[in-house]
């Protein structure tokens, strides 16, 4: 039985030294909101949090510490913990994609799991990594959320998208719209569901959650004037599920299924695609979104957004999504703490 009484642990991966990972993990860390919940443990390269902490002059001093038992939780004080890979690695220039920022990525990231996977730390919070980066420094994944689901063999994983009021699953992520229509299946979308079921109860304390699952066409096909794909594959996939114990309904149309949500009529939303997904939470809370992989067996969270490497380096980046980052992350790891 996990100790309720106690601060989580969350790793927090410093992302792409190379952009505005480890500037929002800095500031975050020296937030007492932050602190006051949980006890931040810094995954990465010391010698980037030191360079950014003397240009951010944040009240806050780092403690490099080997482990977890070495982590004695104070104000004004982050832990960092560096992979023994990437002691002495370089960073690649501000602001630009490169091999070496992909490999110190990538070691973070790994170290981070690791740790979790031993129980020296709680659950992952990820700064913002980028995929060419990645790809550069020989690590072929689409993102984050493949490469989290290899390291900890998760079969069926995915995306939930957390802000301004909604939560919603996008049935396919980065493909082109065109592809959609071919990508949906009855099969997938009924795992998707289940997994989304499972998560809601586990994660977010929510028994026998309330599911919308979206159509693809306007007006949810129009009783197949506007499409068939809610004939032959949405609704039949529904009923499946409903079969399963699942409380989905649908098709309903995604002009409306946000304004419903927001009314207290459902706990989750499925899309079918990327844009119908991102559109409610970026414009509802485009600086507190959070992205939550579903599927792992650890809670992660991510903010939502990118590297920005615009602005690397400037000091100018806001902490705001990756603080509602920890805060979901502390909730949802003390409501799987409460079913153990």
């Amino acid at each position: 039985m996990m100790d309720e009484g106690r601060k989580p642990h969350i790793a927090i991966s410093l992302g792409d030294p190379s952009g505005i990972g480890p500037e929002i993990a800095l500031k975050a860390a020296a937030r007492a909101e932050v602190s006051e919940i949980c006890t931040p443990v810094l995954v990465g390269s010391p010698t980037v949090c030191e360079s950014l902490l003397a240009t951010l002059h944040l009240p806050l001093k780092l403690r490099v510490v080997s482990g977890v038992r070495e982590v004695v939780a104070a104000p004004g004080t982050a832990h960092v913990l560096c992979p023994a890979a990437s002691r002495g690695a370089s960073q690649g220039p501000l602001g630009k994609v490169s091999a070496e920022s992909g490999q110190l990525a990538f070691e973070a990231i790994d170290e981070a799991v690791r740790r979790i996977q031993q129980g020296e730390l709680d659950a992952l919070c990820t700064a913002p990594i980028s995929k060419a980066a990645l790809n550069l420094a020989g690590h072929a994944y689409p993102g984050h959320t493949e490469l989290l689901a290899e390291k900890a063999g998760a079969k069926r994983v995915a995306m939930l998208m957390v802000g301004g009021g909604v939560r919603v699953v996008p049935a396919t992520i980065h493909c082109p719209l065109s592809n959609v229509p071919s990508k949906l299946t009855r099969k997938d979308l009924v795992e998707l569901l289940e997994l989304i079921h499972r998560s809601m109860e586990t994660d977010f304390a929510i028994a026998q959650a309330r599911l919308a699952v979206c159509g693809l066409n306007p007006h949810a096909g129009e009783d197949g004037l506007l499409g068939s794909e809610e004939q032959t594959i949405i609704v039949p996939a529904i009923a499946e599920a409903q079969r399963r114990g699942i409380r989905a309904e649908g098709p309903v149309p995604a002009d409306v299924v946000y304004y419903q949500m927001l009314q207290g009529h459902w706990d989750c939303v499925l899309a079918m695609y990327h844009d119908q997904a991102m559109i409610p939470v970026k414009t509802l809370a485009f600086d507190r979104g959070v992205n939550v992989t579903l599927g792992l067996p650890f809670v992660r969270t991510s903010p939502d957004h990118g590297t920005a490497f615009d602005i690397a380096g400037r000091g100018v980046a806001r902490p705001d999504s990756m603080i509602a980052a920890l805060r979901l992350g502390v909730e949802l790891t003390r409501n799987r703490w409460r079913r153990n």
